[in-house]
């Protein structure tokens, strides 16, 4: 399709912000900044790079074939007072207090071709999500080199087309355990939690209209609520310009309500990928000190 591969861009560029967010870039020279205060630190306002990854996807939650991409990925980082592409992810800050926050948060999804289960139907566009986050902090050390915290983003999802369109909402309420600077320097994640979605955004993955149907195919009209669950583990490191990272993912679909559909051939998934990236130019400006 002509708009896959405009598709598949926008997605990688999705996916640099997500990615630079799970990077703690490296401070600057201290002889080129200006003192900070005793426990804080001072970083550049933003940080721009460019690189590639490597990822197998499978079609959809639930889909039985995956394939494997290779990407240009940029690399964005940006620690602006309400406008952040950090650690914590892509959002824009709402509210933000010592154990609560309320944040505009993103994720997208790659276009899949059609495989044997959707052959002859429409094939499935790429699609961004976003919408409001609210996050509780459980725990969280004095340096913030590690924190525990819940959160619960709902998002609605827009299909990457000439003429986009709202395709419904999900919710993924997650536990989310972070850790800056261990083993060596990296940094690493571990989420998990469950996964929502309305009867709009489970027809547009899971549903096959009556003119779709075939005798090893049946009408299916998908209805909304849960969708299993998933984990999610990736670990990232900086080499003073380069940025290496990685993550796996595994969903699991047993007890989702869409799991009689006939698209869906499997209740597990195995998500993986690999990027580097090469940071290229900095801000000379220096973000507001992180106390």
């Amino acid at each position: 399709m002509p708009q896959t591969l405009p598709s598949l861009l926008f997605v990688a560029m999705c996916m640099g912000l997500l990615a630079g967010g799970a990077a703690q870039a490296q401070a600057p020279d201290p002889s080129a900044a200006p003192a900070a205060q005793p426990g804080a630190r001072q970083l550049p306002l933003w940080e721009l790079g460019l690189g590639v990854a490597t990822l197998r996807l499978p079609d959809y939650r639930g889909s039985d074939h995956a394939r494997n991409y290779a990407l240009p990925l940029p690399y964005f980082v940006y620690r602006g007072e309400w406008l952040r592409a950090d650690r914590e992810g892509a959002r824009a800050v709402l509210l933000d207090t010592q154990r609560f926050d309320v944040d505009v948060s993103l994720a997208a999804a790659a276009p899949a071709r059609n495989n044997a289960a959707r052959q002859g139907m429409a094939e499935l566009p790429a699609r961004v999500e976003f919408g409001p986050s609210v996050n509780l902090q459980f725990w969280r050390t004095p340096d913030r080199s590690a924190k525990f915290e819940l959160r619960m983003p709902l998002r609605a999802a827009y299909t990457l087309q000439s003429s986009p369109r709202n395709v419904g909402w999900t919710f993924n309420p997650h536990l989310n355990l972070d850790f800056r600077g261990v083993a060596g320097g990296w940094d690493a994640a571990v989420q998990s939690g469950a996964v929502f979605g309305d009867a709009r955004f489970h027809d547009f993955l899971y549903g096959v209209a009556q003119s779709e149907a075939t005798a090893q195919r049946p009408a299916y009209d998908a209805p909304g609520g849960y969708a299993g669950w998933l984990a999610l583990t990736g670990v990232s490191r900086r080499f003073d310009n380069t940025w290496v990272g990685a993550f796996i993912r595994y969903d699991n679909l047993r007890g989702a309500v869409v799991q009689s559909s006939p698209l869906v051939k499997t209740d597990h998934n195995l998500t993986f990928g690999i990027a580097v990236s090469w940071i290229f130019s900095a801000s000379d400006r220096l973000a507001p000190a992180e106390k």
